[in-house]
């Protein structure tokens, strides 16, 4: 039936209107992307915010209800201080035209609304799952701007259009007047070549249109790019909605816990700084900002797929508060009004349950980025940290060793000075002399010397004698100060290493993707710690560490950077380092039990009686703890 409705169209019925094909592809999404009660939630919803203007067609008097920037912003809860409503408003001017993109900025009617919600909250995939993957490029489209002299690097100030993208004025038609002219002509440096968006293309074949509007105007992404201040906006945005769950809004209280601050706490003073700093470490990896004005696609694709793959999962949540209208809550009462912000039962549990050094809620937010969320918010416990159980290796293997769920290593440090003209003297000459003599730059040319390095692994900690311990799952990772990922690899197992110093140790300390010495290789350079391509060694006190990204000899037991494709190396001296555990308070329990254990056994040991005056028993228990007797001299027992 719906082939032959293609087919009478293509001989000489008339195709539909894009206003007839948007309301039949709003009507599918509100059918089979939305239950009755959040459609009927997210009609009063829009009912209630909603603003209506006439316009006359012809002798016929008709009116439109859309929604504004400041509406939306105001209903989001978006804090002003970040300066991202605008940013949020362009995307949902240009999604909302979906599928015909070359039409936006679209007025943000229900039907709009409805296209924007099930893309930014992923329910697309219950209909259109051909264009699951391909969501990535209608984001950047959505966040782009042609400007050729932003192309071309040819001027620092930003066009007067590009200022009115910014300057939220709550009107659709002047939010970018040329925000979402991607459509231009343009050279792109990569060189690849436009394809049909699959995204489209699969909500066109959802209504058997794709033989009708296959071949129409789309928009391109050649010459486009999103200005880094704006996707600097967004970022921070994102690191706040990260955490959101369902019907949580930017306002609620993360918890309980007093010393963590509110969602609009975390936008001043100290604690925005923070978040600016975070978003500055992320958006360093897709572009210097120093060099280039804005983030091109490749980039943008290339980046997000492999480093950062949740970034946008916060949208989720964010834009589900539309399927929800507080007005429609019972009231207990009637003279009760209904709750303005409902808390759910999972508020009562903070984000982090201790505080800590690197560890805060703009760094939990940046994981969630890269490690799914579920395993992180509400689930992580402090096993270990540096501060308060000391730098070394002993008081490590004691707090880490006996969680057996997934866990996350956090080092932070300042860089080492470069060799020439410093003269590096005590425990700093030791760590370096252990170090290859060829030495990389460095990984990035900030003015911040302070680095921070980590490792998520699944598997419990344990001492490597002859093999590293760990899996395909480990993750090694830079936060600060560009944000990178470097996944592990198949090639070989080199994943983590723990050795503590002994006789037998030719290279005591912690390690990630560095081979262990074997044979004779134990012998050769005893001196010289075996660096893999990509790898992260700590010394044993934990004063010193050093990161080393070898681009060009591939093959080790971490993948290289997608970013940035050159050798680079830190060397940093040691100031912070956590372990962080994944599991929630059933593994919190049973560690607790397994510490209290021992504790009583170490009780138990100390409170041996020698010396009671039976001295015959007293040698008899010593000579079968081998302490004396055969050749040893315990001393005198009188």
């Amino acid at each position: 039936m719906g082939q032959a409705q293609s087919g009478e169209r293509g001989a000489g019925h008339p195709a539909p209107s894009h206003e007839e094909v948007t309301k039949k592809l709003a009507h599918k999404f509100a059918e089979k992307c939305f239950t009755h009660l959040e459609l009927y939630h997210l009609q009063n919803v829009f009912k209630d915010l909603a603003d209506q203007e006439q316009y006359q067609v012809g002798d016929q008097e008709k009116h439109v209800r859309y929604l504004k920037e400041d509406t939306i912003s105001r209903f989001l809860e978006i804090p002003d201080i970040l300066g991202a409503s605008p940013v949020v408003f362009q995307m949902i001017s240009y999604i909302g035209a979906f599928p015909f993109l070359q039409d936006a900025p679209a007025v943000s009617g229900l039907e709009q609304m409805i296209m924007v919600i099930t893309i930014m909250t992923e329910r697309y995939r219950r209909v259109l799952a051909k264009g699951s993957t391909d969501r990535i490029k209608l984001l950047f489209k959505s966040l782009a701007v042609y400007d050729r002299k932003l192309n071309d690097g040819s001027s620092e100030e930003k066009p007067e259009d590009d200022k009115a993208i910014q300057s939220g004025d709550g009107q659709h038609s002047t939010t970018s007047r040329l925000g979402f002219t991607i459509d231009e002509a343009g050279e792109d440096e990569d060189g690849c070549e436009e394809e049909d968006d699959e995204l489209v293309l699969a909500a066109f074949d959802s209504l058997d249109y794709v033989n009708v509007f296959k071949h129409g105007n789309k928009p391109t992404i050649h010459g486009a790019m999103i200005p880094a201040d704006n996707f600097r906006k967004l970022i921070m945005l994102l690191l706040l909605s990260a955490p959101l769950g369902a019907q949580e809004h930017l306002s609620t209280y993360l918890g309980v816990h007093q010393k963590w601050p509110t969602y609009s706490e975390r936008a001043t003073g100290a604690s925005l700084e923070s978040l600016r700093a975070t978003a500055e470490n992320i958006l360093a990896a897709f572009l210097n900002v120093e060099r280039s004005p804005g983030i091109k696609f490749h980039d943008f694709h290339t980046v997000i797929t492999s480093s950062m793959p949740f970034i946008f999962n916060g949208f989720n949540a964010l834009f589900e508060h539309f399927l929800y209208s507080d007005s429609l809550v019972p009231s207990k009462s009637k003279d009760d009004k209904p709750s303005s912000s409902p808390i759910p039962p999972q508020m009562t549990q903070p984000l982090l349950q201790d505080t800590g050094s690197i560890m805060n809620p703009g760094v939990l937010s940046q994981l969630s980025f890269f490690i799914p969320g579920s395993s992180l918010f509400r689930k992580l416990r402090r096993l270990y940290s540096g501060d308060e159980d000391g730098f070394s290796m002993g008081s490590f293997e004691t707090k880490v060793f006996h969680w057996y769920q997934p866990t996350i290593l956090l080092v932070s440090g300042i860089r080492l000075p470069d060799e020439s003209g410093h003269r590096s003297t005590g425990p700093e000459s030791s760590f370096l002399a252990t170090l290859p003599h060829r030495r990389f730059p460095h990984g990035s040319a900030t003015d911040t010397e302070r680095v921070t390095f980590g490792l998520y692994v699944e598997e419990h900690w344990k001492h490597t004698h002859r093999e590293c311990f760990g899996s395909e799952s480990a993750i090694l990772f830079q936060l600060e100060p560009v944000h990178d990922v470097f996944r592990a690899s198949t090639l070989n197992r080199d994943y983590v290493s723990f050795s503590k110093p002994s006789a037998s140790t030719s290279h005591a300390g912690i390690s990630f993707g560095c081979p262990l010495p074997k044979g004779t290789q134990a012998y050769r350079r005893a001196s010289i710690v075996p660096l893999g391509s990509v790898s992260l060694v700590l010394d044993s006190s934990f004063e010193f560490g050093c990161f080393t990204h070898d681009y060009e000899s591939r093959g080790g037991a971490f993948q290289t950077s997608v970013a940035r494709k050159h050798n680079f190396q830190e060397r940093f001296e040691v100031t912070d380092i956590e372990v962080w555990g994944c599991g929630g308070e059933g593994e919190a329990k049973n560690q607790a039990e397994r510490w209290a254990w021992e504790a009583r056994e170490a009780e138990a040991r100390r409170r041996i009686n020698l010396g009671t005056g039976d001295i015959e028993a007293d040698r008899t228990l010593l000579e079968m703890a081998g302490l004396i007797g055969a050749n040893r001299n315990g001393g005198s027992m009188a």
